[in-house]
């Protein structure tokens, strides 16, 4: 039989992970929302459950890639419109920045790329009239976009003023620029491995680092990768893996792990033989721990409180972790919303969390534990400043310098003071996307024994 002429048209393929794609920009830059809520968990998109894998993989790429160069792509497209990028329909927006992207870094058909972004505006009522301006701009786009890309030479356009602003003053100009760069690349995917790094990066065709973790940059699920069903291993930033190691030999010693979810830090010291006791605010992170440590057949006890306010007995640990809740600014190569989703004036009020978890620690700390603070934050306020404050505050606290032998030899990421700090430009490779660490803070404090 004839199709019915009321049949509805199949869909134009990858027309879908570009409508997704532009429902997260929308999310991000207009309505505050973080991408892991919009990607995972009860917020996901709903449209997520619909698409194949490979087109899942399109629309994340797509979104981290309009993220990371979000400052490029605007000055590009004020370049190619005269009247700047229409206000009065966030999807033409959107439809713009997919373009563009998809047209400077990735490897589309320019035709594919304008006539799918087309379609994007056409179906949104407030964005139709906008259809020939999109056409027109993104034509443009591949003739001439390159070309006024490479007369600005400079990544630093993909930052807040703010941040960048801050970042040159306490970094200094080079190491500014610098981390800008690193940040502009699609990082690797880093794991921690229970046991032979050299044979799992061989399996993962990847590469063992010095600190011990193994890098790799397959890309698709995770859970599909050798090894994760079997809970070898675990997703985690080489920089985050290091402050849990500061505490030494940890067999057999009760360690509070204050801000635990989703887990990577309480895995590790659950694996080094500590009896870990996990506290998180968040149920839903807290279950995700819970299947993670589960997965990796460890054990700790979780317990679901603001660990500011935990009622636990005094001096009960032989060593606290506070990985504090901050501005993040350290992990914009992995979330690059963070750029545009938090402002200046956050700094103060995480601060002022921070400084409570920090003095909660050393009340349930015993004389002679170790207490190791970190935030994944590039911000002084939130690392070296926080710390100076709590040691002229306890005179009961010293500092324990960091060693080089500590970090596997890369004396760059310890401070004068004997602090650890990775930055992003840290760890340089050949293949940029080899290269790189988040940005952390971390000290280590030990509490007078009486």
């Amino acid at each position: 039989m004839p199709p019915s002429r009321f049949a509805v048209p199949a869909e134009v393929p990858g027309l879908a992970a570009r409508r997704i794609a532009a429902d997260i920009l929308d999310g991000v830059l207009h309505k505050h929302r973080t991408l892991d809520d919009q990607l995972d968990g009860a917020g996901a998109h709903p449209g997520l459950k619909s698409l194949a894998d490979r087109d899942r993989a399109l629309m994340r790429r797509l979104v981290s890639t309009i993220l990371r160069r979000l400052g490029t792509l605007g000055h590009l497209l004020s370049r190619l419109l005269d009247r700047g990028v229409p206000t009065d329909a966030p999807r033409a927006q959107s439809a713009l920045l997919i373009g563009a992207a998809q047209i400077i870094w990735m490897d589309v058909p320019d035709h594919a790329a304008v006539d799918l972004s087309v379609r994007l505006v056409q179906s949104d009522r407030r964005a139709a009239k906008y259809a020939g301006l999109v056409n027109a701009v993104l034509r443009r786009c591949a003739r001439e976009g390159q070309g006024l890309i490479d007369e600005v030479k400079t990544q630093t356009l993909d930052l807040p003023q703010w941040m960048l602003a801050r970042w040159t003053a306490h970094y200094g100009e080079e190491t500014a620029r610098n981390m800008a760069l690193a940040l502009g690349h699609e990082p690797s995917l880093d794991l921690t491995v229970k046991a032979d790094a050299l044979q799992w990066a061989s399996r993962l065709h990847g590469e063992r680092l010095p600190t011990g973790t193994v890098r790799t940059l397959l890309q698709g699920s995770v859970t599909m990768l050798p090894g994760f069903a079997e809970g070898q291993w675990w997703v985690q930033d080489a920089a985050a893996a290091l402050p849990a190691r500061l505490f030494g030999d940890v067999k057999d010693k009760a360690i509070a792990d204050l801000c635990a979810a989703p887990g990577g830090k309480t895995a590790q010291l659950a694996l080094a033989g500590a009896r870990v006791t996990a506290i998180d605010r968040s149920p839903a992170r807290m279950a995700r721990l819970r299947d993670n440590l589960t997965r990796l057949a460890l054990s700790a006890e979780p317990i679901v409180a603001d660990a500011a306010e935990w009622p636990a007995q005094a001096a009960s640990f032989d060593g606290i972790l506070v990985d504090a809740p901050c501005t993040s600014t350290g992990t914009i190569r992995r979330h690059p919303d963070v750029a545009w989703l938090r402002q200046e004036a956050d700094i103060g009020a995480l601060a002022a969390l921070q400084k409570r978890l920090l003095q909660k620690a050393v009340a349930l700390l015993k004389p002679g534990g170790t207490l190791i603070y970190c935030t994944c934050s590039l911000e002084p306020e939130e690392g070296e400043r926080a710390i100076a404050a709590l040691l002229a505050s306890e005179s009961g606290l010293r500092r324990a310098p960091v060693e080089k032998g500590e970090v596997a030899g890369l004396e760059e990421i310890i401070t004068t003071e004997g602090d650890l700090r990775t930055l992003p430009c840290h760890l340089p490779h050949a293949d940029p996307r080899l290269g790189g660490l988040d940005g952390f803070y971390a000290a280590r404090l030990v509490k007078s024994a009486g």
